[in-house]
């Protein structure tokens, strides 16, 4: 539309604002909202700019930071800290013409999977007011099924594009490890992938183009596909064998009726569109996953609380931050380095046991989670259990993170609803490195059911 002069780029930048200005106070999807340098980099683009997305409104996750803006980790620790710098992902967004209108919500240090920072306070579901939009990429998924953005950045340590993905109806994607640079604040990441909340899958093949490969410094990175993502999507999947796991890769998790049925009617589409599929059990139900996880992940969010008491100049305190992420701080202080290099060891191996059982199958399909989006207030990591917040979080997301565990990439799909109107997608999972083929796979999904012009019912203004 800007290419062909059909709306100008402040004009669209402009609209969208005013829609994060008309229903933040009831979705509270952003931190911070960037009026003035979102308006004047809005200015410098017209219909010549041949940038492939020039123009286009988009939010960043509040974990990345970007130059002039706050960045918070929806924490109070953080204070009123500015970035000096953009992530390497955020200046390919401004090379590539994208207009950044502000930075979204998330839970504090992107721990759990709901948005209910102490700070911000609760972002909630476009599709009902009263439920989580998932978490940790709380805000960017509420923020694209609002419509107060075409598109927003988040990403995934654990399941935190996906899960919102699915609380919210939309796409997203968790690349293949190593995809995208985390640069140039670290040289690689182990757990977690940066991505977008889109409503189609062309949509997040296009970013993954744009996104991916190497930058100057990475310690690892995936090797490029044999053509564009965009291109791999929209070629035919060809006939595939898909495995259906329905157990959780969590043990004591149950997967609430609703969920299964909702798998097992896209495994009976995809025998419709030509797939094999058998259900399997692989071999991930293992009361020790949760602890290797959290050995591994907790040492992540406290380098994020310690990164925080360098920017006050002094040591966090308990009162700086919610109790959970406390409560991770003391358990990795106390984590002898032979632990934590056992732990790191462990979800390592299983990794490999996982990838290996997988390897005879092309594709995994599983409920995207074990329960329809829960209801604000429930987790929150705030009061006197937390490690109980913790634990039922995991309940609510059993199958996403064991993606992040493996690298595999791995994507949520809008395809069906629940009887009262909320958003019920299942997950997809890839071969190492093979996103092109999952995009094309999920691409064929969306022809048989398409979903992107679903619309959340919109909130009145207050």
């Amino acid at each position: 539309m800007v290419r062909s002069r059909e709306v100008s780029s402040p004009e669209l930048v402009e609209a969208s604002l005013r829609r994060i200005d008309e229903l933040q106070p009831q979705i509270n999807a952003f931190t911070h909202v960037a009026h003035e340098s979102a308006l004047a980099a809005a200015a410098e683009i017209d219909g010549d700019d041949g940038r492939p997305f020039a123009g286009v409104p988009i939010a960043v996750k509040d974990n990345r930071p970007v130059a002039g803006m706050p960045i918070t980790m929806c924490s109070d620790l953080f204070g009123d800290a500015v970035a000096g710098h953009d992530a390497y992902l955020v200046r390919r967004l401004r090379d590539a013409g994208f207009v950044i209108v502000g930075k979204t919500a998330l839970p504090e240090m992107g721990i759990l999977p709901t948005t209910e920072s102490r700070r911000f306070g609760p972002t909630r579901n476009p599709w009902n007011l009263d439920r989580t939009p998932g978490g940790s990429s709380g805000g960017a998924a509420a923020a694209v099924a609002a419509r107060m953005v075409p598109i927003a950045h988040g990403n995934d340590g654990g399941g935190s594009t996906r899960i919102p993905a699915a609380c919210c109806g939309l796409v997203g994607l968790k690349p293949a490890r190593g995809r995208v640079s985390v640069g140039p604040d670290a040289g690689d990441s182990l757990l977690v992938q940066d991505g977008v909340l889109t409503r189609t899958v062309s949509e997040t093949a296009a970013l993954l183009d744009l996104l991916a490969g190497y930058e100057l410094g990475d310690c690892t990175w995936a090797p490029p596909p044999p053509a564009p993502f965009a291109e791999l999507a929209a070629h035919d999947p060809g006939r595939l064998r898909i495995g259906l796991a329905l157990n959780p890769p969590l043990d004591g998790a149950t997967v609430d009726p609703v969920c299964e049925r909702a798998a097992r009617d896209a495994a009976e589409l995809l025998e419709s569109l030509g797939h094999s599929v058998e259900e399997i059990t692989p071999p991930w139900s293992n009361r020790e996953v949760l602890s290797y996880f959290t050995r591994a992940f907790g040492p992540m969010v406290s380098l994020t609380t310690m990164i925080g008491g360098r920017i006050r100049g002094r040591e966090p305190t308990e009162a700086d931050v919610e109790p959970l992420t406390w409560a991770m701080w003391e358990r990795a202080r106390a984590t002898d380095a032979v632990a934590f290099l056992t732990a790191d060891d462990r979800i390592k191996a299983l990794a490999r046991e996982v990838v290996r059982f997988l390897g005879a199958h092309d594709a995994l399909l599983t409920p995207a989670l074990a329960r329809p989006p829960v209801p604000i207030g429930e987790i929150h990591g705030r009061g006197p259990d937390p490690w109980g917040h913790y634990r039922r979080s995991g309940y609510f997301t059993p199958f996403t993170a064991i993606f992040n565990v493996t690298g595999l990439p791995a994507i949520s799909l809008p395809l069906y609803e629940t009887d009262d109107g909320l958003p019920l997608a299942v997950q997809l999972g890839g071969r190492p490195l093979d996103e092109g083929r999952l995009l094309s796979l999920a691409a064929q999904l969306e022809v048989a059911v398409p979903w992107a012009e679903r619309r959340a019912p919109s909130p009145a203004a207050v």
